[in-house]
């Protein structure tokens, strides 16, 4: 597994770079946004450490540039604590963030967590059907009505969750224990922005949605025709 790790501060990279290598991981380094996106193409690279103040072009932007191309996980690394970054970073298309300054214990937690989820020892089928949505879990792809749909790890994980338990209701406190883990420190809005995005994505109408329904003053299920 391939690593990449962007930050503009050497020091912070050199010591990433040195403990993930200690955990047996390959790093590639990047020092700008630019750079980033470039690195990001390698097919190699299993998951992105992105900071989000870098020069040239910001994190941020860097990763909304690399999901137009990529569904790699990214954890965004931020120095600031502001909701509205968390939510910025979530709404571009990172998987998770952790605020600096961080235990790099913490760091590798959160990796493994992720890389446990997009990457299953096994599952109980290759394919998933239910509907007009399938899911592929050899290629890790979603087709609803023949088209290919592109989406972030954990947003797969949450259409996999609602797609296997159809018509049961989740609590954003209980989705936000299954898919991101009980010790993880984000709040319940976590939910609400990737359950918006991943209607934007598989809904033709995400106003009225047809398969992820809301359950007022619940939670979210899956509406199986």
């Amino acid at each position: 597994m391939k690593i990449l790790v962007v930050d503009d501060e050497k020091i912070i990279v050199k010591g990433l770079k040195y403990n993930l290598e200690q955990e047996g991981y390959q790093v590639e380094c990047a020092y700008d946004g630019e750079e980033a996106v470039k690195k990001a193409h390698d097919s190699s690279v299993g998951l992105i450490l992105l900071d989000v103040m870098l020069p040239k072009t910001d994190g941020l932007t860097a990763c909304r540039m690399i999901r137009a191309f990529s569904d790699v996980p990214i954890i965004m690394l931020t120095a600031r604590s502001e909701d509205i970054d968390k939510i910025l970073g979530l709404e571009y298309g990172a998987d998770d963030y952790i605020t600096k300054p961080f235990n790099i214990r913490e760091v590798t937690s959160r990796i493994k967590a992720i890389l446990r989820r997009v990457n299953p020892v096994a599952k109980e089928k290759d394919v998933l059907v239910s509907g007009d949505i399938k899911l592929d879990y050899n290629l890790r792809r979603v087709t609803v009505k023949d088209k290919v749909i592109e989406l972030t790890g954990k947003e797969f994980d949450l259409l996999d969750l609602f797609l296997k338990n159809p018509g049961k209701v989740y609590t954003r406190e209980g989705l936000l224990d299954i898919a991101w883990g009980v010790e993880y420190p984000g709040d319940e809005r976590t939910v609400d922005v990737h359950i918006r995005r991943l209607r934007e994505k598989i809904e033709e109408n995400p106003a009225e949605p047809l398969y992820i329904k809301t359950k007022w003053g619940v939670g979210y299920y899956y509406k199986e025709d």
